[in-house]
């Protein structure tokens, strides 16, 4: 069955969802996304992704094509229109069509796209077994704190890790750790300590992150948020990412290296475990 998809006002089947050839995001990535998860028909952490798309629009100068509580009510629809249960919402926004210029046009009018996708979330396969990485240089433009849609080269990480026969990258900068391809790195120290980067514009800052450390913090876990090697990640007891779609996921090799005991750690299955309790109960 074809899904509905959003597509600036109108609720179409995705065989006839359209945008012009001219829109920025096509000519540009002159645009920016989110991504809401939805885990019972719900929206998980739907407020948090609203005020980053907010700060990513300002940050483009870009207009807001809509309100945000217009927005709620567009990924309810979809999620209805489309029986999700669990998956996730896809948002969009670019600056819109124009003439092919790299100034911006004086007066834009915002494209925005919606569209679901039925996905395994809470119960994914991958948390049994923990996930591995390999490390890469972290070549991308400066200003990752936006999340724009200039995802070429984390597109390009996730082949340098399918290449190697592993399941994702971590990017380093300047001998450390900057994050994934598309989730935020942690280790956990011998100490137990839990290590995360600090936020600044080398990181996107992650909406699922801010939740797990404040649930790390709320349950007595030591948090340090500072730059960390790949060598600390291979010596560490353990180590995961965090994200939209992964939640908390357990790391369990690094550049061939075994992390801790090789198999998924109790820091990380335990904030997963609280990271979706409180997602349902909190979930729109």
């Amino acid at each position: 069955m074809s899904r509905i998809v959003y597509v600036n006002g109108d609720y179409v089947p995705e065989e006839e969802a359209k945008i012009s050839v001219f829109d920025r995001g096509f000519l540009f990535a002159d645009g920016v996304y989110e991504v809401t998860s939805v885990l019972e028909g719900k929206l998980v952490d739907f407020e948090g992704h609203a005020k980053r798309l907010e700060r990513s629009l300002a940050e483009l100068e870009m207009p807001a094509p809509c309100t945000m509580d217009e927005l709620l009510e567009i990924h309810r629809e979809l999620v209805a229109r489309n029986e999700v249960t669990e998956g996730m919402v896809y948002l969009q926004v670019t600056r819109g069509a124009a003439d092919r210029d790299f100034a911006y046009p004086a007066e834009p009018v915002p494209s925005l796209v919606l569209f679901t996708q039925t996905k395994t979330l809470a119960d994914a396969p991958a948390v049994q077994s923990g996930i591995k990485v390999i490390s890469i240089e972290d070549a991308r433009w400066g200003r990752r704190d936006i999340k724009t849609v200039q995802l070429l080269y984390p597109s390009m990480g996730k082949m340098m890790a399918k290449a190697a026969g592993v399941d994702d990258a971590w990017m380093v900068e300047d001998g450390a750790v900057t994050e994934g391809t598309s989730n935020n790195a942690y280790i956990v120290t011998q100490e137990g300590t839990i290590v995360t980067r600090h936020l600044g514009t080398e990181i996107l800052h992650g909406i699922t992150r801010a939740a797990v450390l404040r649930f790390a913090r709320e349950a007595q876990m030591k948090v340090e948020e500072r730059p960390f090697t790949i060598e600390e990640a291979q010596n560490a007891r353990e180590a995961f990412i965090t994200s939209a779609s992964t939640f908390v996921m357990p790391v369990v090799e690094v550049d061939g290296a075994q992390v801790g005991e090789g198999t998924p750690g109790p820091v990380a299955l335990r904030l997963r475990e609280i990271y979706l309790e409180e997602s349902r109960a909190k979930a729109v």
